[in-house]
């Protein structure tokens, strides 16, 4: 079988040579010990263009430099759970940016969300394990003590958040403080104080969204909103979580996880969600 190398202007100009002096192709892909498909193409390309010389490619320049590739490289030893795109970020420029309108859901246009407030609450943990996390490391070396992260079997304490966005603004980060989300802590924590002032600056346009969680579909929240006037979003029943907060959330854990100190009790771990 022939070995895949790379071959240079020298030996295409032996091989052509090869070939001019009569000799098949097959024979000059034995001797050289090279792919018959290669040499053919080879042969093809000189007759075409009689130039024997490998064209450049027409592919992407590279955006590095040979001396900023041997900083990614000693970069990612140095932190190996550095993501790939932070290390990109550092060099490349960033990509164009995902309209608004792509991460919404497709129930209507712009125009539609304009007026929209899409609310959810999330619960961030000190040792959560998303088992996203990757690392980088050579062949071999996946058991090494550098490349291995401890993790707790139960989970530590952690604190349950509250937060709207809209297209053009978004509320103050709420900390639920002690215990679960009840409807009654809803109205009396989310709806009243945050809700309410939006539906309030927005006008009859404004669009209320939530999910189907028990502590959103209660009657007394129900009747909150009756009250209040606020038009919520029709969610469908047993559906996936569609609201586009979702993707703040994760960002937002990603963010605290990545910190050069990783809040190590509640109280840090909350002032690193309200400064995030």
């Amino acid at each position: 079988m022939s070995s895949r190398h790379h071959i240079d202007d020298f030996m295409r100009g032996r091989i052509i040579g090869k070939i001019q002096e009569g000799r098949k192709i097959t024979d000059v892909a034995r001797e050289f010990d090279i792919a018959h498909s290669v040499v053919s193409r080879l042969w093809k390309s000189f007759k075409t263009t009689g130039m024997c010389s490998r064209r450049h490619g027409g592919g992407r320049v590279r955006s590095t430099t040979p001396a900023e590739d041997r900083y990614i490289v000693l970069s990612v030893k140095w932190n190996r759970r550095t993501a790939a795109q932070q290390v990109a970020n550092q060099f490349l420029l960033p990509q164009e940016s995902r309209s608004s309108e792509k991460l919404l859901p497709d129930v209507g246009g712009e125009e539609d969300y304009t007026h929209a407030d899409l609310l959810y609450e999330s619960r961030f943990s000190l040792s959560s394990d998303c088992r996203r996390q990757l690392i980088w490391h050579e062949s071999g070396t996946a058991y090494r003590p550098e490349n291995i992260q401890e993790k707790d079997r139960y989970l530590t304490c952690s604190s349950m958040v509250w937060a709207g966005i809209m297209i053009n603004g978004r509320t103050r980060l709420h900390v639920v403080a002690n215990g679960t989300m009840t409807g009654q802590r809803y109205i009396d924590e989310v709806l009243l104080p945050h809700v309410r002032l939006f539906r309030g600056a927005v006008g009859d346009k404004f669009v209320f969204m939530d999910d189907n969680a028990t502590c959103h579909r209660t009657l007394a929240v129900q009747d909150c909103l009756d009250s209040e006037g606020i038009q919520r979003l029709v969610w469908p029943a047993r559906s996936p979580d569609l609201n586009p907060i979702e993707n703040l959330w994760d960002a937002l854990g990603r963010q605290v996880a990545g910190r050069n100190y990783p809040p190590a009790n509640k109280n840090t771990l909350i002032r690193a969600l309200t400064e995030e």
